[in-house]
């Protein structure tokens, strides 16, 4: 038999077993093509089946079939001779729920944020010029030639390719190992370290990318102290990866346009910085010059700022003038009103007048003697009272005054207690004495004294009595 025979055979009997069949399953790769016809695969956990829905029947769908989506599927099964697969041709479709990827992907995305890993707070800053850039990708694909690409049209910066799998059994642990493995890079050592590390890889179907919602992935990404992109599928799609990582690029070409600046612009930019500094430097001193020059136009002349003062000095010039001519005249004029005072004849008459008033004016003894009375009877009062006051009279009489170490008069027992010298002052001198010890008083009663007596226990007389 032909291949061609074979197939055919095949064909016809999978056709007529299974002419019609209901298939409960969750969507997965879900393509429009042009003409209109619907490419897909319907899976459960444990296996998968390729289908297609022709345009006619698609056009009578009444949702939107998309990647997850859990459907029951109608049709036949039917063979595909040209790559040896068998498929469903579906005729109708239905939801029939949430799709368990997508379930178990929500639950994961929750438990992972309810932990703090997608927070703002952890995000960090991406360099703005990274020299070094490491890129977890698979290396035969075209993502990482994309990415390369990009870098060198932008910006050349050395890249570090870790080469992991991006899909199917193993693939998370390597791309978890790979950021780890980045993130130990000592500084300073054989191999640079990156400055940013970009985690990249094509589109897919759900599954294709399932590695990338794998926890170990999430953490991995969230833990590590390098800035990370996360550049996994198409803008369409989205894995927990994108939630942990500090960027999210719609594609991996975009990653590499938001990893680093357009260098031509760069230099564009610099050499417009250069041009307007060249242009700023001298620009203050023009306009110093300007604001100078308008100034120096809006003010006066010398001549005209001086004009006002020159007309005051020659108004005051001509005052003095005519002051001190003034003051000539009226000079003259009172000499000459003198000059007939000093006449022989006045000064003769004004003499004798004078001999008049002198020879008229006597002095009365008796005035002058009741005036120096008074005067004498006044002074003599004051004395009086200036020996009544005097502090040293007393001592005349035999009272004497107790002055302190420091000459200052004691006026009670208790202050020249405390004295270590008292100086007793008497009419003739003082004398230096040490005072003794005061003794309590004697409980006998005194021996009773007249006021006219004296003794060491009687009262001193008055000093002005």
């Amino acid at each position: 038999m032909t291949i061609t025979e074979i197939s055919a055979r095949l064909k016809r009997i999978v056709e007529d077993q299974f002419g019609f069949v209901r298939l409960r399953g969750e969507l997965s790769g879900v393509k429009r093509a042009a003409s209109g016809h619907i490419y897909l695969a319907l899976k459960d956990d444990q296996a998968v089946i390729d289908g297609v829905m022709w345009r006619g029947n698609a056009g009578r769908l009444g949702f939107l079939p998309e990647d997850g989506i859990e459907v029951v599927a109608s049709g036949k099964l039917t063979t595909y001779p040209g790559r040896s697969k068998y498929q469903i041709v579906i005729d109708s479709m239905e939801v029939a729920g949430e799709g368990a990827l997508l379930a178990l992907l929500e639950k994961t995305r929750q438990r992972l944020a309810a932990e703090g890993l997608f927070g703002e707070a952890r995000k960090q800053p991406l360099p703005f010029i990274p020299r070094v850039i490491g890129v977890v990708t698979s290396p035969t694909g075209a993502v990482i030639r994309d990415i390369l690409h990009r870098l060198s049209d932008r910006f050349p910066s050395h890249v570090l390719v870790w080469p992991v799998l991006v899909q199917g059994r193993g693939s998370a642990e390597q791309v978890a190992a790979a950021v780890r493995g980045f993130a130990a890079i000592m500084p300073g050592g054989p191999v640079p370290r990156p400055d940013l590390v970009i985690v990249a890889r094509g589109g897919g179907s759900i599954e294709d990318l399932w590695g990338f919602n794998e926890e170990s992935v999430v953490r991995a990404i969230a833990e590590c102290p390098i800035p990370v992109i996360s550049a996994v599928g198409h803008e369409t799609d989205t894995t927990l990866a994108d939630f942990a990582a500090d960027r999210r690029a719609p594609t991996p070409t975009a990653a590499a346009e938001i990893a680093v600046p357009v260098r031509t612009e760069l230099l564009l930019a610099v050499e417009d910085l250069a041009l307007r500094q060249k242009r700023a430097a001298p620009r203050p001193v023009m306009l110093g010059r300007e604001r100078l020059q308008a100034r120096v136009q809006r003010l006066p002349r010398a001549e005209a700022l001086l004009q006002p003062q020159a007309q005051k000095l020659d108004d005051l010039a001509e005052r003095l003038r005519r002051g001190l001519s003034d003051r000539a005249t009226q000079a003259r004029a009172r000499l000459m009103a003198d000059q007939a005072r000093l006449i022989p004849s006045m000064l003769g008459h004004r003499m004798v007048r004078a001999q008049d008033r002198l020879t008229s004016a006597r002095l009365i003894p008796g005035l002058l003697s009741a005036r120096a009375q008074r005067e004498q009877e006044r002074f003599a009062a004051l004395e009086r009272l200036y020996l009544s006051l005097d502090p040293k009279a007393p001592l005349q009489r035999g009272y004497v005054l107790v002055r302190g170490a420091h000459g200052a008069l004691l006026r009670s027992c208790a202050a020249a207690a405390k004295e270590p010298v008292l100086g007793i002052e008497f009419a003739d001198g003082m004398l230096d004495v040490v005072p003794a010890r005061s003794k309590p008083p004697s409980t006998s009663p005194a021996t009773p004294r007249t006021a006219g007596s004296r003794g060491s226990a009687g009262r001193q007389e008055d000093l002005f009595g």
